[in-house]
């Protein structure tokens, strides 16, 4: 049977596919909602793996939040599978929108476990996601609104591990057109215009009064900016991490002179990667500004609870025990 000829929008899809995999992605597994950016990049994934011969199966996580949910799953499944792709699967996963940091994030482990046990089944390398640069912008909009460092203005990476994120480059419009191109039609998920959840509130108000009055090409200038964040935060954490190894006592303590000799922005990233290594559960940036100041303002202060650990200075020495809370 003859291939249909791809349109402008599948194209750049595809393209912005081929570009993200190396020799080392041999076994791709898209992740897919059934929304226009997912259903993209699997019908983009496929035409890719058919040139290259690389296996391809599509997974969709059915969170089963909303009613009807595995109908919906269903359709999806229904629906790639008429569009010619040879695998796709459904899977169910538990989510606990009480647990976490609210019902989003609780949405994402369940689903991000899934997909990692799925590839670890199927033997593929590569888990595609299909964020976009639309999606990169909403990330660094709410990340200046939390007042964070460079590593969460970075945004998300096109790879972290096995997760490859080839759409970051290209906008929403384009995955909505690839999606009319290749007579696919998109899942609208409510909770994508729900205006009680943050996200929402940045794509559909703040970014539209952005561009209104600052101009348009807000998005790709925020996309821009998590690239040149990314690069600037990846040195940092490469420097802070050699750097720890040096300030590094044989206790599993950090000498305090040679982390406050640290530029700021080395210390901060010493401590707080040390923390994570001593079992803290949550580093807020109020709590790392305290331990800090055991380093930078020594004055006899007592020790600092943070969530797994208490930190405490003695003889020159950050070291940490169970949380002076915890002890009756």
């Amino acid at each position: 049977m003859a291939v249909k000829a791809l349109g402008p929008a599948q194209l750049e899809v595809v393209q912005a596919i081929t570009r993200a995999l190396t020799e080392v992605d041999h076994g791709l597994l898209v992740g897919c909602s059934g929304g226009p950016d997912s259903l993209a990049l699997a019908a983009g994934a496929h035409e890719v793996a058919r040139r290259s011969g690389r296996p391809l199966t599509v997974v969709i996580i059915d969170h089963r939040l909303q009613d009807g949910s595995d109908r919906v799953a269903a359709g999806v499944h229904d629906q790639l599978l008429g569009a010619g792709l040879p695998a796709v699967e459904v899977i169910p996963v538990e989510v606990d929108p009480a647990s976490g940091d609210g019902p989003e994030a609780a949405a994402r482990t369940a689903r991000h476990r899934a997909l990692q046990q799925a590839a670890d089944r199927l033997g593929a390398t590569t888990i595609l996601l299909g964020h976009t640069r639309d999606d990169q912008a909403e990330t660094v909009l709410l990340g200046l609104a939390r007042g964070s460092g460079t590593r969460s203005l970075a945004g998300m990476a096109p790879r972290s591990g096995r997760l490859v994120r080839p759409l970051l480059d290209l906008p929403r419009a384009t995955t909505e057109q690839a999606c009319a191109e290749a007579g696919l039609t998109p899942w609208r998920d409510p909770h994508n215009a729900d205006p009680a959840y943050t996200r929402v509130r940045v794509r559909d108000r703040v970014l539209p009064i952005l561009e209104t009055e600052l101009g348009p090409g807000i998005a790709a200038a925020l996309a821009r900016t998590a690239r040149l964040a990314r690069d600037d935060a990846e040195l940092l954490d490469d420097l802070a991490a050699r750097a720890a190894d040096e300030l590094r006592t044989g206790d599993g303590g950090l000498d305090c002179a040679g982390t406050l000799a640290q530029p700021a922005a080395l210390r901060s990233r010493v401590l707080r990667n040390w923390l994570r290594e001593q079992g803290a559960r949550e580093v807020s940036a109020e709590r790392l500004a305290e331990v800090s100041r055991l380093v930078t303002d020594w004055h006899g202060q007592s020790g600092i609870d943070l969530p797994g650990v208490t930190v405490t200075r003695s003889e020159g020495h950050l070291i940490t025990c169970g949380r002076l809370g915890d002890r009756g």
